[in-house]
């Protein structure tokens, strides 16, 4: 069984990746939470992630706000004095009031899914019950009596802090500990936005929002000196929510800019009928992507049920009306001797005007034309519409004789 199964060093490193991940997943999270919070009490505020620490608020005019995030996956670890989670963060934070980094109104926020015995100087520093003079006494104490080597280079910046310095990094140091975890944060985030949208509406709010934010802060950490400013997120929360009211319905970006690969549609019914009044295939692609864009947008409706019961069915029976008074006034125009060319020729007026895309939309306030467009692609497919003349006994005679084939 050599080889098979992961070597003790592999698990560990698997496991160890998995925790940086995670970590860095919540530290995003947790940076929206905070964010939306501060959005609701109306001040303004940009922010960085990875910058002067895992992110900083910057209140416009009020103090700065630095936040350090410690995720751990299972167990429970605990901030003693000597705990290396607690020294790490006060390295940090002490080398930057040495440098000059840290701003002099800073607050520091060490946020962490570990716990803080009682008696700890993590306990003394929490945002209830504060001792910071007992704090900095224990501190002081572990400098001499740790021996804890990973905390070397910590206890070394901690001593070059003057009394004074020390004191007042006490004062600006809160430590929230036994934190939500990153699952937790999705009931820490629908609580922040409950009233955004209707209750039944939130998860699917939330999944959209959440997306682009991580989109956001890709983007913020590719571009040195960017900040998320909070406007920003109450744009897209302003946006977003236009598209949950009742006469709409959201759109979403990631399938409206898929990538789509043609080939493998080009044995459907609808491509068979674009083929059958010889639509460029320029055109078919282009009709290919509108099919797979409104396929999976309503998917992903129907799943998320955000579709009323019914509401699709009536939506085709509006789109298959309105092909079909245009379709009967081909039919008269053309009459029962009409040539090929002619049946053709009147077959792509028709289909320009599906690809117009300027149809009845599935709900009133819906601009989006791809839909509609998508949807008739799809109606095609079942033969439910046509363009040319003589589509369902042409298609049926096509089809009988690939099947025959296959």
């Amino acid at each position: 069984m050599a080889g098979i199964l992961p070597s003790p060093h592999d698990r560990d490193t698997a496991h160890s990746a998995a925790a940086s991940a995670l970590g860095y997943i919540y530290q995003c999270r947790l940076a929206l939470v905070y964010a939306l919070r501060r959005l609701a009490t109306g001040k303004s505020f940009k922010l960085s992630i990875e910058t002067l620490d895992d992110v900083v608020f910057d209140n416009d005019g009020a103090a700065v706000e630095l936040l350090q995030a410690k995720h751990h996956i299972s167990g429970t670890a605990s901030l003693t004095d000597s705990s290396p989670e607690l020294w790490s963060a006060l390295r940090v934070w002490c080398e930057a009031l040495t440098s000059g980094a840290l701003p002099q109104d800073a607050l520091v926020y060490l946020l962490t899914t570990s716990s803080a015995p009682n008696g700890s100087a993590a306990s003394y520093l929490g945002p209830l019950d504060r001792d910071e003079a007992a704090a900095l006494q224990r501190l002081s104490a572990a400098l001499t009596t740790s021996t804890n080597q990973t905390n070397t280079a910590a206890y070394s910046a901690f001593r070059n802090l003057s009394d004074q310095q020390r004191k007042d990094l006490m004062k600006r140091t809160t430590i929230f500990a036994s934190a939500a975890s990153i699952h937790d944060l999705d009931d820490e985030l629908r609580q922040v936005m409950f009233f955004a949208v209707a209750r039944e509406h939130l998860d699917s709010f939330l999944q959209r929002f959440e997306g682009w934010w991580f989109r956001r802060v890709i983007l913020h950490l590719s571009q040195n000196g960017d900040h998320i400013h909070g406007d920003e997120l109450e744009s897209k929360q302003a946006e977003l929510r236009e598209q949950f009211k009742r006469d709409q319905l959201p759109i979403d970006s990631d399938i409206m800019t898929a990538s789509i690969d043609a080939s493998g549609y080009q044995d459907m019914v609808f491509v068979h009928q674009m083929r059958l009044i010889e639509v460029s295939s320029r055109r078919i692609v282009l009709a290919i992507q509108d099919y797979f864009r409104a396929y999976e947008q309503r998917s992903r409706w129907m799943r998320e049920e955000l579709l009323l019961v019914g509401e699709l069915d009536q939506y085709e029976s509006r789109l298959v009306d309105e092909w079909e008074r245009l379709f009967e006034q081909m039919r008269d125009e053309l009459g029962d001797d009409a040539a090929e060319n002619a049946k053709r020729t009147a077959a792509h007026s028709i289909f320009k005007w599906v690809e117009s895309g300027m149809h009845t939309p599935i709900r009133g306030g819906m601009q989006e034309h791809t839909i509609a467009r998508g949807s008739y692609q799809m109606l095609a497919d079942d033969l439910r519409v046509g363009w040319h003349l003589d589509f369902r006994d042409r298609l049926a005679a096509l089809l009988a004789s690939a099947e025959a084939e296959s």
